[in-house]
């Protein structure tokens, strides 16, 4: 109990912050917009889709996953910025969980992207998108455990690395390969089997496949479940993981 009100003591500061300054949740859809306006509508052509609305069904759950793997991995450089400003510190002296103070900016992260996720997928809806309101919600329950799950990896980089120049190129070297092998342009389905095969022992594969899957309609493919088993402990992990550097490390 006592965590979970400290949690949403954290969170409920965090989200204050964010509020104040919402400039950089504008500035985080404008690039996912670009691609949803001037990349997902050749699609149509290159997966022999017979609709736009069957081309925007496969590419914007990618899209989605783009947005959460880049915004979650990213979110450590606020941590840094909290940790040079002495915030972090200062809220250590109080009796609020330690656990606490990060999940409670985890939680932070996982709403705004959510936030974002739901805008790209209603500006997606005037192109034919279509999608249950069930199968939908299952969709951003698997992108909120995937950005939990990247926000709190992002927070234990940056907890190791503790300087922004550093955590920059760590970041970005990790998220390309990653996206690239979760098939978040175009389906891997598309691919040769060497590259299939390494794709499955990505995590992100399998959350881009589930996400697909219930933006079809296919709520009962083996892979929407797949997806969930695989995400939801590699999330609990990260947590875990990040809390306990968040404890050693910050004193």
């Amino acid at each position: 109990m006592k965590l979970a009100r400290d949690t949403w003591l954290v969170f409920q500061r965090q989200v204050l912050l964010m509020w104040r300054t919402p400039v950089w949740l504008v500035v985080g859809i404008v690039q996912p917009l670009f691609y949803l306006l001037l990349f997902a509508p050749l699609l149509k052509g290159a997966l022999g889709a017979g609709s736009y609305a069957e081309a925007y069904r496969v590419y914007v759950p990618g899209l989605l996953a783009v947005l959460v793997i880049f915004g979650g991995l990213f979110s450590g450089f606020s941590l840094l910025g909290e940790l040079k400003a002495g915030i972090v510190e200062r809220s250590r002296v109080t009796p609020v969980s330690r656990l606490a103070l990060l999940l409670g900016r985890a939680m932070r992260e996982v709403v705004a992207l959510l936030a974002q996720a739901v805008v790209i997928t209603l500006l997606a809806l005037p192109f034919g998108l279509t999608v249950g309101l069930l199968d939908l919600l299952l969709a951003f329950l698997l992108l909120g455990l995937l950005a939990l799950m990247t926000s709190a990896i992002s927070f234990g980089i940056a907890l190791l690395v503790r300087n922004d120049a550093a955590l920059a190129p760590v970041v970005n070297t990790a998220a390309q390969p990653i996206a690239l092998l979760s098939g978040t342009l175009l389906p891997l389905a598309l691919a040769p089997q060497w590259l299939r095969s390494i794709a499955e022992w990505n995590p992100f594969y399998w959350a881009v496949e589930g996400m697909r899957s219930l933006f079809s309609g296919a709520v009962g493919d083996a892979v929407v479940w797949q997806s969930i088993t695989v995400i939801a402990p590699l999330a609990a992990l990260a947590v875990w993981w990040s809390a306990r550097l968040f404890a050693e490390r910050v004193r």
